[in-house]
Order: C-alpha cells, then sequence, then structure tokens
C-alpha cells in the first residue's frame, strides 16, 4: 500500500482529524466516499471519509465510525494508505515516491552513495533520503541533480554539485 497521507492530531470535538499529506493528488484521495486503510494493533482497517474541508492546504477529515475527540486522537500519526492499484497511472518520465525506496544511488562518476530510504518535501520540492555508508545523505530530488531516474530498476544517477554529498557526511 502506498501512504498518502499522516494524521497529524484530532481537530475539534466530534472527532474529525487534520491530515499532513504525503499525495500530489489530495483532492482525489480526500473526498467525501473515499477509502483509506489505517494500521492498528497489528490489524489494516478500512476508514471511509464522510467530510472534508482543507484548511491551510491541509484536509480536515470526518471518518465513519470515528465520532468523538477521543476516537480522533487514537488515529494520531498513523499513516493513511491506498492498495497500489488504486493509484492514477502517471505520464512517462515521472514516479510514485514510493517506488523510489530501495533505488541504489550512484553518482555519474560510479560512485555508490547509497540506497533511498525515504522522500521528502512536497512536489514543489523534494529530496532524496539516502542511507549512505557514512550516514544519512539529503540529495534534492531536481532534473539538475538527479538525471537518470529508473525506478523498475531500482536505481538513481545523481550529478551532485561540488561538496553536497559530502555535506551531509
Amino acid at each position: 500500500m502506498a501512504v498518502v497521507g499522516r494524521i497529524a492530531r484530532a481537530h475539534g470535538i466530534r472527532g474529525q482529524v487534520i491530515v499532513n499529506v504525503e499525495t500530489d493528488f489530495p483532492d482525489e484521495r480526500f473526498r467525501p466516499g473515499a477509502e483509506l486503510f489505517v494500521e492498528r494493533s497489528g490489524r489494516v482497517e478500512p476508514l471511509t471519509i464522510t467530510t472534508v474541508r482543507f484548511h491551510r492546504e491541509r484536509p480536515v477529515l470526518g471518518l465513519a465510525g470515528v465520532e468523538t475527540m477521543n476516537d480522533a486522537e487514537a488515529l494520531a500519526g498513523r499513516e493513511l494508505r491506498v492498495p497500489v492499484d488504486r493509484l492514477a497511472s502517471l505520464p512517462a518520465g515521472t514516479f510514485y515516491r514510493h517506488d523510489l525506496i530501495g533505488c541504489r544511488v550512484e553518482t555519474t562518476r560510479g560512485e555508490v552513495v547509497g540506497v533511498v530510504t525515504g522522500v521528502e518535501g512536497t512536489l514543489a520540492g523534494s529530496r532524496l533520503v539516502i542511507d549512505g555508508a557514512a550516514g544519512e545523505v539529503l540529495v534534492p530530488l531536481a532534473t539538475e541533480i538527479c538525471p537518470e531516474i529508473d525506478p523498475a530498476g531500482k536505481r538513481i544517477v545523481i550529478d551532485p554539485p561540488e561538496g553536497l554529498v559530502e555535506l551531509n557526511r
């Protein structure tokens, strides 16, 4: 399943939650009737959105069965997910963040940097989180720095500005 958001906190006394968005399609993902999934107590449970309004670009959701502030607080910090087969098809040359997790990263000179463990930020400015031999390395996800991204081959080639990789060590 792909992460599309994280419940930040409860909102109000009627069981609503505020979500930190982790999708480029918030209007599609967060709409009344949409089904999301959350893991609780080792089980994956469906949640159906009953109401939605956006406040400062974050959705405030009402969820079926979540009626009180205590119910909503119990969901704080949980990831909201959807099955991968429910994701929209993307145009050539674009990819989902989860497709980059596990990709091997190397420089244009063939030097191994590490493996992608996460992608942070928004569509306007994202960065790769790479587990390198000397620790975490953060690399902007920009065409100029990441000229070759092959999610199917689990490989990303970067051409970092001088000192970028060393700066992170």
